[in-house]
């Protein structure tokens, strides 16, 4: 297990990480609408605070060398459930142009709660896939290692 941790996204505000890379995985915690400069929310409607979340998400997962594009399942906490369909407007849009036409969307799962840290309006954690990059073998020959100019 490896603990991930960026100064890109908020800082943890308790004792827990904000997200674990184990076997290929990544389990982000949840994520709210904090500028991870200012420490504030940022807006105070649910599209900004959405779309800011969603930002912190990402700069965890590009920590890991992952991206939106590798998340398999979002849990959504939502303040007021009012602001289900605005909520989904900038989420789609976001998740959308991150996986791209040819790419199914995470599976989601969402729920209203009482409240959340800091008043905010909305809360998102993921599960994503780790980017795993393979390093290229160069064939061996004698002396050392075969180039493009020796194959032509």
């Amino acid at each position: 297990m490896n603990r991930i941790n960026t100064k890109e996204a908020p800082l943890p505000i308790g004792p827990y990480s904000q997200a674990i890379e184990a076997g290929g995985v990544i389990y982000c915690s949840g994520a709210i609408g904090v500028d991870p400069t200012t420490s504030a929310l940022v807006g105070v409607t649910i599209e900004e605070q959405t779309q800011q979340a969603l930002k912190n998400v990402q700069a965890v997962l590009q920590e890991t060398g992952s991206s939106l594009k590798n998340v398999v399942k979002t849990t959504v906490l939502l303040r007021d459930m009012q602001d289900f369909a605005a909520f989904n407007a900038v989420y789609g849009r976001i998740m959308g142009e991150a996986k791209g036409e040819d790419s199914p969307l995470p599976a989601r799962t969402t729920y209203a709660v009482a409240g959340l840290p800091m008043n905010a309006l909305v809360e998102i954690d993921c599960v994503a896939l780790q980017v795993i990059r393979h390093k290229v073998k160069q064939p061996k020959i004698a002396g050392g290692t075969m180039s493009a100019s020796t194959i032509a």
